[in-house]
């Protein structure tokens, strides 16, 4: 029987290293996961291909790794250790050890996807040409560039794989390689001068690489390939490829300029290098289509001045808005971030710019008895121009007859196209009751109070709307969220535990789908659910892109899955959809954008982004929160400290202030601060609830990271707080290499 190479190998690294299983293999190497034994922590071993090997030499590929190892860059894959090993006086392998990436590779990414989106694909560019910048400054040209070489890790790309191209590819030992039976790089991504097997390669070779992996995230496939390694070569050195937008209409005429010189067959005709390409690549954003159609529905005024007359009136701007999120082509405001107008004390002009809406609906309601009179009118926002008006004046059983109206004729006058389905669910009534939809009204006006005593009260009403209509398919997902938001709050004294809140829920969105299969609030609700509660990430996703199919407008959907996205570490992909949130929800979710950027490492980036959201209220705790953390991880200590503080000002009784102001006391070296607070939660915690999850928060600051992960078991068991997103949190990164931290991300199908 052959021997093992795994076992063969354990046996060569014993003492060093456990290899566990291989993970990856190429033409010229082996890829193991394995053991650190010195530094207990999870790496990548790659390990050359005997032969390949004995080709090198020990002292060649010591030599080649050594300078490699010297790269230090935020988008380059470190080297953490490198060596030989002899047996019996023989060279028995040469390895070198890389971080274990939990993300995946863009090969993977565009496996599962595709083509990218145009902006994800250029992100993605110039990180990996900051990286080839900074190495051939250096002298060292990767050779190599391909998906498989470029990984995800807190959604920066990291270019791998500077080390065996180094090594294997110096000028004095390519041809001896390439003599050994091993090709050099991989054909469809290969340079035609490298093809050639020219000895003397610059950056210029790497730019057409790059280049070829640009050209495929757009296209789909890379350039010029022919169905033999010969006839891609030959093709490449007498043609550059078809223009992009050939294959693709909607990229920018910038971006395929500047694609088709960087794969020009002669060097000569290419950027001089990366960062010259990342550069040209830039000024594609002056050429992007202009935005959408927007529209901004400002709350109705109640003429009569009663308080039932405010209330149907702030129903009546909740189904105005719900009808017109249906449309896919208009961006909608939401409710929330409406509702801080409903005085109208900006000016309208003033109320779209803060709104980023081009136009606003002004309304009015007057009701006596059962007739209902409506006025509406659209306005452009910039010229104060009026594009639109309506007077109805109606029984009040023709409710939802005019709030179809004025949806439709909004679309109109945007001149915003209906899709066939779209304009079905525009003709649907939610109920034929009238006091059950006025109840379903009072029910929402105590949920989005967003307190746990608010969420109470939404589900009485609710369940007395369903008494008078036992088919209101809303009024049951208004108690599935409901039940939800209680869930994630943990435990409710004299209400319930937190798992029998899911399963309620769950009941209440299966009734609701049951009843009306295109609601797409539904749907989402049962997406949410199935990742805070359940952890089926598979069946999250498949929710969500439901409910965004028959609600695209939802701000709510696309915040949710962007936030579902970010808890799986696929920051590329969330960020668009909570970058689309935070358009139609400006207020409800203008933090959200800022914290996934926290997580994916990009720090700047966060700050950034944090700022506005300051400016734009500066009474807003978790602002201030993600400002603070921002600061932190930039090094402004200070800064960071008093922005915690400010956020715990703010909301004294919300201990998940406090509990990021205890960790980042302890980051700052004040643990003297954080214990107190540590204790102070402690206490807390036997005259109210204080979730397990803040308590975590401390002690991993403090550096107690069993007492963290204890809590963090127990927020599991009740799945509290925002337990969900614990593999990626920057706030629990010192716990990531523990091996109960790794065991409760198996739990949570998170490993």
């Amino acid at each position: 029987m052959a021997p093992d190479p795994l076992e063969q190998l354990n046996q060569i690294l014993a003492g060093r290293y456990a290899l566990e299983r291989p993970i990856g293999s190429g033409g010229m190497a082996t890829v193991y996961l394995a053991d650190d034994l010195k530094h207990h922590r999870k790496v990548a071993i790659k390990v050359l291909r005997p032969d390949l090997a004995q080709v090198l030499g020990a002292d060649r590929f010591q030599r080649e790794i050594t300078i490699a190892a010297q790269l230090n860059h935020p988008h380059i894959l470190p080297l953490f250790d490198s060596g030989v090993v002899h047996v019996g006086g023989a060279l028995a392998a040469c390895y070198y050890v890389m971080p274990w990436i939990r993300g995946e590779s863009l090969r993977q990414r565009l496996e599962r996807e595709g083509r990218l989106e145009v902006e994800q694909a250029l992100r993605i560019t110039r990180q990996v040409a900051a990286a080839l910048d900074h190495a051939n400054a250096q002298g060292i040209v990767h050779r190599d560039i391909k998906p498989e070489n470029i990984l995800f890790s807190e959604g920066e790309a990291l270019v791998a794989d500077f080390g065996i191209a180094v090594a294997a590819g110096s000028p004095t030992g390519e041809q001896r390689i390439t003599g050994a039976g091993v090709f050099m790089g991989t054909p469809g991504y290969m340079s035609p001068e490298q093809a050639l097997g020219e000895q003397e390669l610059d950056a210029r070779s790497d730019l057409y690489s790059l280049g070829c992996v640009l050209y495929e995230m757009l296209a789909g496939e890379p350039p010029l390939i022919g169905a033999t390694t010969q006839a891609t070569i030959a093709k490449r050195l007498v043609a550059a490829p078809p223009g992009i937008r050939q294959l693709r209409s909607g990229v920018p005429t910038p971006v395929e300029q500047a694609l088709t010189r960087a794969l020009a067959p002669d060097p000569r005709a290419r950027f001089s290098s990366s960062g010259a390409f990342a550069l040209a690549l830039q000024s594609h954003s002056e050429t992007l289509p202009p935005p959408g159609p927007s529209v901004a529905v400002l709350p109705f005024l109640n003429m009569a001045g009663d308080p039932e007359g405010d209330l149907f009136a702030d129903g009546m701007t909740e189904d105005v808005i719900a009808q017109l999120s249906r449309i896919r082509a208009l961006k909608v405001i939401s409710r929330i971030s409406v509702m801080a107008f409903k005085d109208r004390k900006p000016s309208l002009r003033e109320i779209g710019a803060r709104l980023q809406a081009a136009t606003v609906l002004d309304g009015s309601v007057r009701r006596i008895g059962d007739r209902v009179r409506i006025v509406a009118q659209l306005i452009d926002a910039e010229s104060d121009r009026h594009l639109w008006s309506e007077t109805y004046d109606r029984q009040m059983t023709d409710i939802f007859a005019i709030q179809s109206d004025v949806a439709l004729r909004i679309a109109e006058a945007l001149r915003t196209e209906l899709t066939a389905g779209e304009r079905v669910r525009f003709g649907k009534e939610p109920t034929a009751n009238l006091e059950a939809y006025q109840l379903y009204l009072q029910g929402r006006h105590c949920f989005v109070r967003y307190t746990r005593e608010g969420f109470l009260k939404a589900i009485e009403y609710y369940e007395r709307a369903l008494t008078l209509d036992p088919e209101y398919a809303q009024a049951y997902t208004g108690l599935a969220l409901a039940h939800t938001e209680l869930g994630m709050m943990g435990r409710v004294r004299d209400a319930g535990d937190p798992m029998a809140f899911y399963e309620s829920a769950k009941r209440y969105a299966a009734r609701a789908l049951e009843l009306d299969g295109g609601l797409g609030e539904a749907h989402g609700v049962r997406a949410y659910l199935s990742f805070v509660s359940d952890y089926d990430w598979a069946g999250a996703e498949a929710g969500f892109r439901r409910a965004l199919e028959l609600n695209p407008g939802s701000a709510d959907s696309n915040d949710l899955y962007g936030q579902m996205l970010a808890s799986l570490e696929r920051y590329d992909e969330a960020i668009p959809y909570l970058k689309r949130a935070q358009e139609l929800d400006p207020l409800a979710h203008r933090s959200d954008m800022a914290s996934t950027l926290m997580r994916a490492g990009r720090f700047n980036d966060a700050l950034a982004a944090a700022k506005p959201v300051i400016e734009f209220d500066p009474h807003y705790p978790r602002g201030h929160s993600t400002l603070g953390w921002a600061y932190l991880k930039l090094g402004q200590v200070e800064e960071g400290v008093a922005a915690l503080r400010r956020a715990v000002a703010l909301a004294p009784d919300d201990t998940f202030f406090l509990a990021q102001l205890g960790q980042g006391l302890a980051t700052a070296g004040r643990t003297d601060e954080a214990r107190r607070i540590a204790k102070q939660l402690e206490q807390l915690a036997t005259e109210r609830d204080v979730s397990p999850y803040h308590l975590a928060y401390v002690y991993t600051g403090l550096g107690d990271r069993e007492r963290a992960i204890d809590y963090l078991e127990r927020a599991n068991e009740l799945r509290t707080g925002g337990v969900y997103g614990i593999r990626g949190s920057f706030l629990f990164a010192t716990l990531r290499d523990h091996p109960r931290f790794i065991a409760l991300l198996r739990k949570m199908n998170l490993a």
